[in-house]
């Protein structure tokens, strides 16, 4: 399998990713990341794992699909011409919202990850530090992660896998924020290699 990382952050648990690429537990090929920003720190973990990459920044004016499709492009450069192996995105901190005709091109092919458990804490706004605070104001005992696949909804997509962890009384957004990414770096490699090795199957396009 070969995947193509979509990253809009610090490269966190894609460093993990390549990190259990090198030490062999994870046997899928990553082909390359793209970031819609040159600036992303996510930038420096390609480059220090000699991953190419490529910047796809938003044009001013410029609708959804139009972007999509230039994104698109990039990615379709990165997998190059092998058709022989199944493609999957991975999306690791991925902050734009696809279009319905980018859902299309790729239907259960994207790979997600949702830093709460599903469907509780998504949905439009609930990214990055938002998601915990919702946790810490709802009075959770537990939060963590879903792995998902992206749907033309936001955050509805079905699951491919779930962790928990515990909500301390004392935890802050960030104690949180930290726990939880500590599960995503763990489990978000694990499941592209049972996807690798066919423990999991995913959906027909």
């Amino acid at each position: 399998m070969q995947f193509v990382v979509l990253s809009s952050s610090r490269g966190t648990t894609f460093k993990a990713v390549l990190d259990r690429i090198a030490d062999g537990n994870l046997t899928a090929t990553c082909k390359g990341l793209v970031t819609d920003d040159a600036d992303k720190l996510c930038i420096k973990k390609a480059k220090a794992a000699d991953i190419p990459f490529s910047v796809v920044e938003k044009n001013t004016g410029e609708s959804r699909e139009e972007y999509d499709k230039r994104l698109n492009e990039g990615i379709q450069n990165l997998f190059g011409d092998d058709d022989d192996e199944p493609k999957v995105i991975a999306t690791l901190g991925w902050m734009l919202i696809f279009s319905p005709w980018f859902i299309e091109q790729w239907k259960n092919r994207i790979i997600n990850v949702h830093p709460a458990l599903l469907p509780k804490h998504g949905g439009k706004g609930m990214y990055g530090s938002h998601v915990h605070e919702a946790v810490l104001k709802s009075g959770d005992e537990e939060s963590g992660i879903s792995i998902h696949l992206m749907d033309e909804g936001v955050d509805t997509g079905p699951i491919l896998e779930q962790k928990t962890c515990s909500v301390n009384p004392t935890d802050t957004t960030d104690s949180l924020q930290e726990r939880v990414q500590e599960l995503e770096k763990e489990w978000y490699p694990k499941v592209l290699e049972r996807i690798q090795n066919g423990e999991l199957t995913l959906p027909s396009p």
